[in-house]
């Protein structure tokens, strides 16, 4: 057992990233069923449409799953009142301050990981008492750190940093990927992109096609002045970057950014005007697999590159 399996109590030290759009109860209770840790991203639910899926995940597995928690959402309150109610015992808490929920958290018996991209912002997170950190690289999908740290140097400049369990992310869909963060000193992985493009993803179907035919450069991180984003380059991409040439406010960004933007691109499945998010880890997705498939390829495939790397 190592750090990450004996925290959650699963049998991988696999967690799957809490994406909005993407990350319902079917995802996260697939991936606990399977062996990982499943989360459900509260980013993109109502409070009440959060409790309801955090039901059926209960339902739907007796394993161990979480919820991701982005913490600029007006609601945290009744989120976080709700992931108590409900007996959830894991929480992911992103995008916000360690310190504001951690202790709450903890106070009620739940373990808490905050989601990082530096390693000034991990020893912060592990002041605050959380019970370990993801430290995410500039490869991921999504909101990303504006140092551009990518996970290759950012995993072993917070090792050296923190002493409490450390979850790499960013860049990693492959067991091969999976043991090299392990070797670079992280205790395990979180994945969203490869999760984002399996069949219980709660993404538009045609969302996870694009993804599938992704090539490599086909994203790129924008709207740094509002929270930097990973993006598919479609026309959507190419008209903030149209609008860049003309050296835009911050509220020229939001006007054209408007709202309901990512759920209409990843949910709803508008591959032209919507917001689509995913990582550069894309370009080694070929296929869109169920979860209990993706989870056992990653295993077998780290083991085998850890008998491989015996005999380098």
């Amino acid at each position: 057992m190592n750090k990450i399996t004996q925290l959650f109590n699963i049998q991988y030290p696999i967690v799957q990233g809490g994406m909005i759009w993407n990350s319902g109860y079917k995802l996260a209770s697939a991936v606990s069923n399977a062996g990982g840790l499943g989360l459900i991203g509260a980013g993109s639910m109502y409070p009440e449409v959060l409790r309801e899926h955090i039901q059926k995940c209960k339902k739907a597995t007796d394993k161990p799953f979480g919820v991701n928690v982005p913490m600029l959402y007006p609601n945290i309150e009744e989120i976080m009142n709700i992931i108590v109610e409900e007996g959830v015992k894991i929480v992911f808490t992103s995008a916000g301050n360690p310190k504001t929920w951690t202790s709450f958290l903890k106070e009620k018996g739940i373990t808490v990981v905050h989601v990082v991209s530096s390693s000034k912002f991990a020893l912060k997170a592990q002041e605050a008492g959380v019970d370990a950190v993801v430290a995410e690289g500039f490869e991921a999908g999504g909101h990303n750190g504006r140092e551009e740290t990518t996970t290759l140097t950012l995993i072993p400049m917070v090792r050296e940093k923190i002493q409490i369990p450390l979850i790499a992310a960013g860049g990693i869909a492959t067991g091969r990927g999976m043991l090299a963060a392990m070797v670079l000193g992280a205790d395990g992985v979180q994945v969203g992109s490869r999760f984002a493009a399996s069949v219980e993803s709660s993404s538009h179907d045609d969302f996870k096609k694009t993804i599938v035919d992704l090539e490599e450069g086909g994203t790129q991180v924008t709207l740094k002045e509002l929270a930097p984003v990973r993006l598919i380059k479609n026309k959507f991409y190419q008209d903030i970057q149209e609008l860049y040439a003309k050296c835009p406010t911050p509220d020229d960004l939001k006007v054209l950014l408007g709202r309901a933007r990512a759920k209409r691109g990843m949910f709803e499945g508008d591959l032209i005007e919507g917001e689509l998010e995913i990582g550069q880890i894309s370009g080694l997705i070929h296929d869109i697999k169920p979860v209990k498939e993706i989870i056992d390829t990653m295993v077998s495939e780290f083991e085998s590159a850890k008998q491989e790397a015996i005999h380098l």
